[in-house]
């Protein structure tokens, strides 16, 4: 018997258990930016493990972290040192244009890539790098040119049909255990193939790019550490939303670079397929602090976050939302001085060695 007098098995006993429940609670609400951020670092301080690695700096580790951010509440840039924000941005636009040149980060005013291809030992050994500022195929290669392969039997008409339907050029014919086969090539545009899908079937959950290419990792200067992005519209709401997945994060220096990037990259394909920007979530697996950004760190604990400013993007991108034309060559076609931010007020600047 339930407390009603009831038998516990009862419809009527169900019933009243399920009444009894407590309201459901409304979800959560992420804190401000910066205290997601420091509260990160603190995380890290209290729970993390030292560890080794390939740069030979010691990093206090911790396996597991997730961020989330309003962007219709502000920004993630951090306040408690200097943004290099046009360094950041100089990055994104460099990976939306399939840089692979430091000189080309370079002349976006991004010198972030310039020890990674001129100063790791390992790359300036390694076979595939082609001379001063080589990078191999990092990130912008993989997320605009992605090199995609099929080998089909040369039998096969209907599938070498859709293959060179779907832009399959033929490469070479060869035997393979007895028999013929064909090799096909094409370079994938994953971010317009992602572009190109919201703007024609928002509610697919397949929108989304990746940059971990086995094929090509030995052939990187570094392999990617932000490695996939998911778009999530919402075509009822006219939100969209991004999912970020990191695989190794440099809490210090690497997650505020990560977070202007993401961001402003959720806000450029919002402004080009007409959605304003919404959620953008972080997700670390190895989220770590080196030791000599130890101090740099703990120096931003003590200080008082600002709010957080606003992103501002230039006129001159096209609005979708106003225009009504869809127009996604603008992914090559943004510059650095196309993104500023609105309100920004930062604590003095910190600075600390990039480990490579």
């Amino acid at each position: 018997m339930n407390r009603c007098g009831r038998p516990a098995g009862s419809l009527h006993a169900i019933i009243d258990r399920h009444m009894s429940l407590p309201a459901a609670r409304p979800p959560a609400i992420p804190g401000p930016p910066m205290k997601q951020y420091l509260d990160l670092v603190q995380a890290i301080l209290d729970t993390g493990s030292w560890q080794t690695n390939r740069t030979g700096i010691r990093t206090l580790s911790m396996p597991g972290a997730a961020l989330r951010f309003d962007l219709q509440q502000g920004f993630p840039a951090v306040t408690t040192k200097r943004l290099a924000f046009k360094s950041a941005i100089g990055e994104l636009v460099g990976f939306l244009r399939a840089s692979r040149s430091a000189a080309e980060f370079r002349e976006l005013g991004c010198k972030v890539w310039d020890q990674n291809a001129n100063e790791n030992a390992q790359w300036l050994a390694n076979p595939y790098r082609t001379g001063d500022d080589d990078l191999g195929p990092v990130y912008g290669v993989q997320w605009r040119q992605w090199p995609a392969y099929k080998v089909l039997d040369a039998a096969a008409a209907e599938q070498l049909r859709d293959a060179g339907q779907r832009g399959y050029a033929r490469v070479a014919e060869f035997v393979e255990g007895g028999a013929p086969k064909v090799l096909l090539y094409k370079a994938v545009d994953q971010l317009r193939q992602c572009l190109d899908t919201i703007h024609q079937n928002p509610s697919d959950r397949r929108i989304l790019f990746h940059g971990w290419n086995w094929a090509q990792i030995e052939e990187m200067a570094l392999p990617p550490c932000h490695l996939l992005y998911q778009f999530l519209p919402n075509a009822s709401t006219g939100e969209i939303s991004l999912c970020l997945y990191i695989r190794s994060n440099d809490v210090g220096l690497g997650t505020p670079f990560n977070l202007t990037e993401g961001a402003a990259l959720l806000h450029l394909v919002g402004r080009l397929t007409g959605y304003r920007p919404r959620w953008f979530s972080y997700f670390i697996g190895d989220a770590h602090i080196y030791e000599n950004h130890l101090s740099m760190l703990r120096e931003q604990l003590a200080r008082e976050p600002y709010p957080a400013p606003q992103l501002a993007l230039s006129e001159r991108i096209p609005d979708y939302a106003q225009t009504g034309r869809y127009e996604p060559e603008w992914l090559e076609k943004v510059e650095p001085g196309d993104f500023s931010l609105v309100g920004y007020r930062h604590h003095p600047p910190l600075t600390a060695p990039m480990a490579v």
